[in-house]
Protein backbone atom coordinates (compact mmCIF):
# COMPACT_ATOMS: atom_id res chain seq x y z
CA UNK A 1 0.00 0.00 0.00
CA UNK A 2 1.39 3.79 -0.72
CA UNK A 3 1.34 6.30 1.57
CA UNK A 4 2.08 9.44 0.90
CA UNK A 5 3.99 11.77 3.46
CA UNK A 6 2.05 14.65 3.93
CA UNK A 7 1.03 16.86 6.40
CA UNK A 8 -2.38 16.62 7.09
CA UNK A 9 -4.31 19.54 5.21
CA UNK A 10 -7.44 19.25 7.60
CA UNK A 11 -8.26 17.92 11.22
CA UNK A 12 -8.19 14.18 11.10
CA UNK A 13 -10.54 12.22 12.97
CA UNK A 14 -10.09 9.47 15.37
CA UNK A 15 -10.24 6.55 12.51
CA UNK A 16 -8.23 8.50 10.66
CA UNK A 17 -5.49 9.33 12.81
CA UNK A 18 -4.92 5.68 13.90
CA UNK A 19 -4.72 4.53 10.42
CA UNK A 20 -2.35 7.12 9.23
CA UNK A 21 -0.16 5.90 12.31
CA UNK A 22 -0.45 2.31 11.23
CA UNK A 23 0.49 3.15 7.47
CA UNK A 24 3.44 5.08 8.38
CA UNK A 25 4.59 2.66 10.71
CA UNK A 26 4.29 -0.01 8.63
CA UNK A 27 6.14 1.75 5.92
CA UNK A 28 9.18 2.25 7.36
CA UNK A 29 8.86 -0.22 9.89
CA UNK A 30 12.29 -0.89 10.82
CA UNK A 31 13.19 2.48 11.37
CA UNK A 32 10.69 3.23 13.80
CA UNK A 33 11.06 -0.90 15.43
CA UNK A 34 14.89 -0.49 16.23
CA UNK A 35 15.25 2.39 18.85
CA UNK A 36 12.75 0.32 20.90
CA UNK A 37 14.18 -2.68 20.77
CA UNK A 38 17.56 -0.96 21.04
CA UNK A 39 15.89 0.88 24.57
CA UNK A 40 14.32 -2.76 26.08
CA UNK A 41 17.65 -4.28 25.68
CA UNK A 42 19.47 -1.94 27.67
CA UNK A 43 16.96 -1.21 30.28
CA UNK A 44 16.75 -5.14 30.02
CA UNK A 45 20.74 -4.97 30.88
CA UNK A 46 21.17 -2.05 33.06
CA UNK A 47 17.56 -4.42 35.30
CA UNK A 48 20.05 -7.28 35.70
CA UNK A 49 23.27 -5.69 36.69
CA UNK A 50 21.23 -3.90 39.24
CA UNK A 51 19.34 -6.21 40.83
CA UNK A 52 22.98 -8.29 40.81
CA UNK A 53 24.55 -5.35 42.70
CA UNK A 54 21.33 -4.97 44.99
CA UNK A 55 19.92 -8.66 45.66
CA UNK A 56 17.69 -9.09 48.02
CA UNK A 57 18.66 -9.87 51.29
CA UNK A 58 18.22 -13.96 52.31
CA UNK A 59 15.57 -14.63 54.59
CA UNK A 60 16.59 -15.56 58.13
CA UNK A 61 16.18 -19.07 59.50
CA UNK A 62 13.00 -18.87 61.93
CA UNK A 63 12.93 -20.92 64.84
CA UNK A 64 10.21 -21.13 67.88
CA UNK A 65 12.52 -18.72 69.67
CA UNK A 66 13.78 -16.62 67.21
CA UNK A 67 13.33 -12.91 68.36
CA UNK A 68 10.77 -11.25 66.33
CA UNK A 69 13.37 -8.42 65.61
CA UNK A 70 15.27 -10.15 63.09
CA UNK A 71 12.30 -11.29 60.94
CA UNK A 72 11.27 -7.07 60.79
CA UNK A 73 14.96 -6.49 60.23
CA UNK A 74 14.76 -8.65 57.30
CA UNK A 75 11.82 -7.06 56.22
CA UNK A 76 13.14 -3.63 56.37
CA UNK A 77 16.29 -4.50 54.47
CA UNK A 78 14.56 -6.16 51.92
CA UNK A 79 11.90 -3.14 50.89
CA UNK A 80 15.05 -0.71 50.83
CA UNK A 81 16.77 -2.65 48.81
CA UNK A 82 13.66 -3.31 46.34
CA UNK A 83 12.57 0.64 47.22
CA UNK A 84 16.43 1.28 45.85
CA UNK A 85 16.26 -0.88 42.77
CA UNK A 86 12.84 0.36 41.39
CA UNK A 87 14.14 3.82 41.33
CA UNK A 88 17.31 2.98 39.38
CA UNK A 89 15.91 1.22 36.85
CA UNK A 90 12.86 3.08 36.71
CA UNK A 91 15.20 6.63 36.49
CA UNK A 92 17.06 5.09 33.87
CA UNK A 93 14.01 2.91 31.96
CA UNK A 94 12.18 6.62 31.70
CA UNK A 95 15.20 8.09 30.41
CA UNK A 96 15.78 5.90 27.63
CA UNK A 97 12.13 5.38 26.77
CA UNK A 98 11.92 9.60 26.78
CA UNK A 99 14.42 9.53 24.19
CA UNK A 100 12.99 6.74 22.06
CA UNK A 101 9.49 8.33 22.10
CA UNK A 102 11.28 11.76 21.14
CA UNK A 103 12.90 10.10 18.15
CA UNK A 104 10.04 8.58 16.80
CA UNK A 105 8.23 12.02 16.86
CA UNK A 106 10.90 13.41 15.45
CA UNK A 107 11.40 11.06 12.85
CA UNK A 108 7.83 10.80 11.95
CA UNK A 109 7.49 14.71 12.18
CA UNK A 110 10.49 14.63 9.51
CA UNK A 111 8.28 12.76 7.25
CA UNK A 112 5.24 14.33 7.46
CA UNK A 113 7.04 17.59 6.90
CA UNK A 114 9.83 16.78 4.19
CA UNK A 115 9.63 13.30 2.80
CA UNK A 116 12.40 12.17 4.58
CA UNK A 117 13.99 11.54 8.09
CA UNK A 118 16.78 10.08 9.79
CA UNK A 119 17.46 8.08 12.77
CA UNK A 120 20.44 9.75 13.50
CA UNK A 121 19.37 13.52 12.76
CA UNK A 122 16.48 12.16 15.03
CA UNK A 123 18.59 10.81 18.23
CA UNK A 124 20.74 14.28 18.05
CA UNK A 125 17.83 16.51 18.29
CA UNK A 126 16.24 14.33 20.64
CA UNK A 127 19.54 14.40 22.53
CA UNK A 128 19.52 18.60 22.30
CA UNK A 129 15.66 18.91 24.05
CA UNK A 130 16.12 16.01 26.26
CA UNK A 131 16.58 18.11 29.69
CA UNK A 132 13.15 19.74 28.03
CA UNK A 133 11.31 16.74 27.80
CA UNK A 134 12.97 15.59 31.02
CA UNK A 135 11.48 18.29 33.03
CA UNK A 136 8.24 18.35 31.44
CA UNK A 137 7.76 14.27 31.90
CA UNK A 138 8.48 14.91 35.49
CA UNK A 139 5.93 17.98 36.13
CA UNK A 140 3.27 15.95 34.13
CA UNK A 141 4.37 12.64 36.20
CA UNK A 142 3.93 14.62 39.43
CA UNK A 143 0.28 16.33 38.52
CA UNK A 144 -0.80 13.22 37.06
CA UNK A 145 0.00 11.16 40.35
CA UNK A 146 -2.07 13.49 42.56
CA UNK A 147 -4.87 13.88 40.73
CA UNK A 148 -5.26 10.11 40.76
CA UNK A 149 -4.72 10.47 44.54
CA UNK A 150 -7.30 13.29 44.79
CA UNK A 151 -10.05 11.59 42.30
CA UNK A 152 -8.82 9.34 39.09
CA UNK A 153 -11.12 11.66 36.91
CA UNK A 154 -8.21 14.60 37.94
CA UNK A 155 -5.79 12.58 36.69
CA UNK A 156 -7.03 11.44 33.57
CA UNK A 157 -8.02 15.00 32.88
CA UNK A 158 -4.49 16.12 33.35
CA UNK A 159 -2.97 12.84 30.95
CA UNK A 160 -4.89 14.62 28.22
CA UNK A 161 -4.15 17.98 29.20
CA UNK A 162 -0.33 17.21 28.42
CA UNK A 163 -0.51 14.66 26.02
CA UNK A 164 1.04 16.84 23.40
CA UNK A 165 4.15 18.01 25.10
CA UNK A 166 6.28 15.90 23.36
CA UNK A 167 5.89 16.73 20.11
CA UNK A 168 5.36 20.45 21.02
CA UNK A 169 9.21 20.35 22.48
CA UNK A 170 10.33 18.21 19.27
CA UNK A 171 8.32 20.19 16.64
CA UNK A 172 8.09 23.59 17.46
CA UNK A 173 11.38 23.97 19.80
CA UNK A 174 9.87 25.46 23.12
CA UNK A 175 10.84 24.78 26.60
CA UNK A 176 9.19 22.32 29.12
CA UNK A 177 6.95 25.40 30.63
CA UNK A 178 5.79 26.57 27.69
CA UNK A 179 5.00 22.94 26.09
CA UNK A 180 2.48 22.54 28.99
CA UNK A 181 0.28 25.64 28.03
CA UNK A 182 1.05 24.95 24.55
CA UNK A 183 -0.41 21.35 24.87
CA UNK A 184 -3.14 22.62 26.73
CA UNK A 185 -4.14 25.34 24.30
CA UNK A 186 -4.09 22.71 21.21
CA UNK A 187 -6.14 19.77 23.23
CA UNK A 188 -8.64 22.47 24.31
CA UNK A 189 -12.27 21.61 22.56
CA UNK A 190 -11.05 18.28 21.45
CA UNK A 191 -10.50 16.61 24.98
CA UNK A 192 -13.13 13.78 23.83
CA UNK A 193 -10.96 13.13 20.52
CA UNK A 194 -7.50 13.31 22.52
CA UNK A 195 -9.19 10.58 25.14
CA UNK A 196 -10.36 8.33 22.46
CA UNK A 197 -6.86 8.27 20.51
CA UNK A 198 -5.45 6.98 23.35
CA UNK A 199 -7.86 4.63 24.54
CA UNK A 200 -8.04 3.23 21.19
CA UNK A 201 -4.41 2.51 21.21
CA UNK A 202 -3.83 1.71 24.58
CA UNK A 203 -6.97 -1.56 24.09
CA UNK A 204 -5.00 -2.44 20.49
CA UNK A 205 -1.92 -2.17 22.88
CA UNK A 206 -3.63 -4.51 25.80
CA UNK A 207 -5.02 -6.88 23.26
CA UNK A 208 -1.58 -7.82 21.40
CA UNK A 209 0.06 -7.50 25.01
CA UNK A 210 -2.23 -10.21 26.31
CA UNK A 211 -2.15 -12.50 23.10
CA UNK A 212 1.39 -12.67 23.36
CA UNK A 213 1.72 -13.16 26.37
CA UNK A 214 -0.40 -16.43 26.19
CA UNK A 215 1.72 -17.56 23.30
CA UNK A 216 4.85 -17.12 24.67
CA UNK A 217 4.60 -18.37 28.33
CA UNK A 218 5.33 -21.93 27.66
CA UNK A 219 8.58 -20.68 26.42
CA UNK A 220 10.07 -19.56 29.01
CA UNK A 221 13.13 -18.12 29.50
CA UNK A 222 12.89 -17.72 25.80
CA UNK A 223 9.33 -16.41 25.66
CA UNK A 224 10.53 -13.05 28.00
CA UNK A 225 12.68 -12.46 25.52
CA UNK A 226 10.39 -12.80 22.51
CA UNK A 227 7.67 -10.76 24.49
CA UNK A 228 10.31 -7.71 25.41
CA UNK A 229 10.59 -7.78 21.53
CA UNK A 230 6.91 -8.13 20.88
CA UNK A 231 6.51 -5.06 23.25
CA UNK A 232 9.26 -2.96 20.92
CA UNK A 233 7.07 -3.62 18.30
CA UNK A 234 3.98 -2.49 19.19
CA UNK A 235 5.57 0.92 21.31
CA UNK A 236 6.42 3.12 18.72
CA UNK A 237 2.18 3.48 17.49
CA UNK A 238 1.66 6.22 20.44
CA UNK A 239 4.50 8.73 19.55
CA UNK A 240 3.63 7.79 15.88
CA UNK A 241 -0.36 8.35 16.27
CA UNK A 242 0.65 11.65 19.00
CA UNK A 243 2.71 13.34 16.45
CA UNK A 244 -0.64 12.76 13.68
CA UNK A 245 -2.78 14.38 16.55
CA UNK A 246 -0.20 17.13 17.33
CA UNK A 247 -0.85 18.01 13.44
CA UNK A 248 -4.55 17.59 12.99
CA UNK A 249 -4.28 20.06 16.10
CA UNK A 250 -2.25 22.44 14.15
CA UNK A 251 -4.47 22.64 11.18
CA UNK A 252 -7.38 23.00 13.53
CA UNK A 253 -5.70 25.73 15.32
CA UNK A 254 -3.31 27.17 11.83
CA UNK A 255 -3.32 30.68 13.12
CA UNK A 256 -0.83 30.02 16.02
CA UNK A 257 1.69 27.59 14.43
Amino acid sequence: MSFSFKKPLRELTVTEILSQSFSLYSVRFVQFFMPFLFTGLVTGIFSTIVWSHFPLPTPPELYPDAPMELLLQWLFDSLRTFIVTMILIGSFSSIVNTIAKGIAVRYASGLLEKGEASLQEGFSFTMSRLVSLLVAAIITGILMVVGLFCLIVPGIIVSIMFSLVTPVIMIERIGALDSLGRSRRLVSKRWGKTFAVYVLIGIINSIISVIVGIIVRPLDPVGSIISSIIAAVIQPVPPIATTFLYYSMIVRDIGTF
